[in-house]
């Protein structure tokens, strides 16, 4: 194809991404009340751990509402429609790709979307709890009454349920760096200690809260995942170094 219709398909590319979106946002609006209440889920687990405890959420503003509602329809819309907009992407630079690419790209996606879920699903169901813990106890320890907001349940929540689904793509960036021969496993093998280090930096960083536990609860995950990397590296290793002999 000529560059003007390259540009046609990436333009209808974008209008296949966008509809998804919007169709899927709609569809949050739609159920907005029901999705709500699944998004709820950490702050009312805690609270059922702490009955006597009040953890209703409050807006301070009359604009607040009409925020978390657009934040939420967007969030929602985005991670729903993550899939389809992904096999849009793919369709569009598949005829670009050689055989060994296109034969590659299935997988890499699939587990590329399996880690982001395994991620999102690991800050949802332990980390969210686990910072709002500690976030009553230091109110409680410090005298303070509770008066959370809306949007800083919901940052919080965006926050540490992409930024851990992100975090664990990393063994996969270094699978892919193994198999196009940028990195050794004997590399990885070496530089351990300094890669704990790294992953509890990254820890330091994703978690909103400065305790051990929190951050230890999200490094562990990620060193279990560094030598699952190093295990599959080697097998690519053994592959890619055999096809080169």
């Amino acid at each position: 194809m000529g560059f003007l219709d390259h540009l046609e398909v990436l333009r209808w590319t974008l209008v296949k991404c966008v509809i998804a979106f919007a169709l899927m946002a709609g569809l949050v609006a739609r159920f907005l009340g029901e999705f709500n209440d699944v998004l709820l889920w950490p702050l009312h687990h805690v609270q059922a751990e702490n009955p006597k405890l009040v953890l209703d959420l409050g807006t301070t503003s009359i604009m607040e509402g009409f925020d978390v509602t657009i934040q939420l329809c967007a969030f929602g819309g985005l991670v729903m429609a993550a899939p389809f907009i992904l096999i849009f992407i793919g369709q569009f630079v598949s005829p670009a790709l050689s055989a060994k690419e296109a034969r590659m790209a299935l997988p890499v996606g699939l587990g590329a979307l399996v880690l982001l879920l395994l991620g999102g699903a690991f800050g949802f169901f332990l980390l969210v709890p686990s910072t709002i813990r500690v976030s009553l106890e230091l109110n409680e320890l410090l005298g303070f009454s509770l008066r959370w907001t809306p949007n800083s349940y919901y940052t919080l929540l965006v926050w540490l349920v992409l930024g851990v689904g992100i975090a664990f793509e990393f063994p996969l960036l270094i699978v892919l760096a193994i198999h196009l021969g940028f990195l050794r496993v004997e590399t990885l093998r070496n530089y351990r200690r300094h890669a704990i280090v790294a992953i509890f930096l990254i820890a330091a960083i994703v978690t909103p809260t400065p305790d051990p536990i929190t951050q230890s609860m999200f490094a562990a995950p990620l060193y279990l995942l560094y030598e699952l990397a190093i295990f599959a590296g080697a097998w690519v290793q053994k592959r890619r170094d055999a096809s080169l002999a």
